[in-house]
């Protein structure tokens, strides 16, 4: 899990580094360096006497929703059985931090928040944009990492749909899977497109590759794994996204001390630049390791 941790953050990285057009990134590696502890002295994330964390520390649980259905972020492997991707991790690292086992709870789109608010979960954390909207509903954690809208379609038509006017026509098929915001960002800015509604997120791509559509509209990072993947398809506005945000951790209202508890384990993750040994004891990467790699060798050409 640490390996494939450490190769996450470091694609990730890169990747902000193109898409915000700086010139440097700054990395620090140690491979040496133990893993932090989140109540030191010095840098404290102190748990509180809140019910939240009581209830997490109290059943050894931390329960974690996830749509399971985004790559690379938070995704379930149907081969093992198990989550994948760098918010699968991290959700891992907030369980260990906190002393507790981590159980995945499926969600949707279409009910995350409906089963935020349900208690269903004691947070989700599967790329989920930071919107004045969720805030309303529930509580949001501080930003993660940067991410936005844009395209993905055949590299075929790269040269095309460069544009929202460009794809903004009757005869452009833009599929998008329901209930989240790639569909809201469809229909308030594509009304004259043919949109088309698939339940399952994951398979848009191929079928966008294979001609069953034209356009999906996702967020930078999803575009640029696929377009790692499939050599069919192309990602023309990656560098130059239509919308700019924040991925951060969802949570239900009243869980105040937990949301205190996940901003400090953030601010820690961001600061320590921890970075693991990304070998395996076995002296070989992971596949999913090599997808990181493939989309960072994408992105940097």
């Amino acid at each position: 899990m640490r390996n494939k941790r450490k190769i996450s953050i470091i694609v990730l990285m890169l990747f902000a580094m193109y898409v915000n057009g700086c010139d440097t990134v700054n990395v620090n590696i140690n491979v040496n360096t133990d893993k932090p502890v989140y109540n030191n002295a010095d840098n404290k994330t102190e748990l509180h006497n809140g019910t939240a964390l009581e209830r997490i520390r109290s059943s050894g649980v931390l329960r974690v929703g996830t749509a399971g259905d985004y790559q690379p972020m938070s995704y379930l492997d149907p081969d093992t059985d198990t989550y994948v991707g760098f918010d699968a991790e991290l959700a891992e690292d907030l369980a260990k931090s906190l002393g507790v086992k981590i159980e995945y709870v499926k969600t949707s789109w279409p009910t995350l928040m409906e089963d935020t608010l349900a208690g269903k979960f004691d947070l989700a954390i599967c790329g989920i944009t930071i919107t004045d909207a969720r805030k309303e509903q529930a509580l949001m954690s501080e930003g993660y990492l940067k991410n936005g809208k844009t395209v993905l379609c055949r590299a075929e038509d790269a040269g095309k749909y460069t544009s929202l006017d460009a794809i903004n026509h009757p005869e452009v098929r833009v599929m998008e899977n329901p209930g989240g915001l790639n569909e809201k960002f469809a229909r308030e800015n594509l009304k004259d497109a043919t949109l088309i509604i698939h339940d399952v997120n994951q398979e848009i791509p191929s079928l966008i590759a294979s001609g069953e559509a034209d356009v999906m509209i996702t967020e930078i990072m999803e575009a640029g794994y696929y377009v790692g993947q499939d050599s069919r398809l192309a990602a023309p506005l990656i560098y130059e996204p239509f919308t700019s945000g924040q991925l951060g951790i969802l949570m239900p209202k009243g869980s105040e001390d937990l949301l205190d508890y996940v901003n400090g384990f953030l601010q820690r993750e961001k600061a320590s630049h921890r970075i693991d040994e990304p070998i395996s004891n076995s002296g070989r990467l992971s596949s999913k390791i090599e997808d990181m790699l493939t989309v960072y060798l994408y992105l940097a050409v």
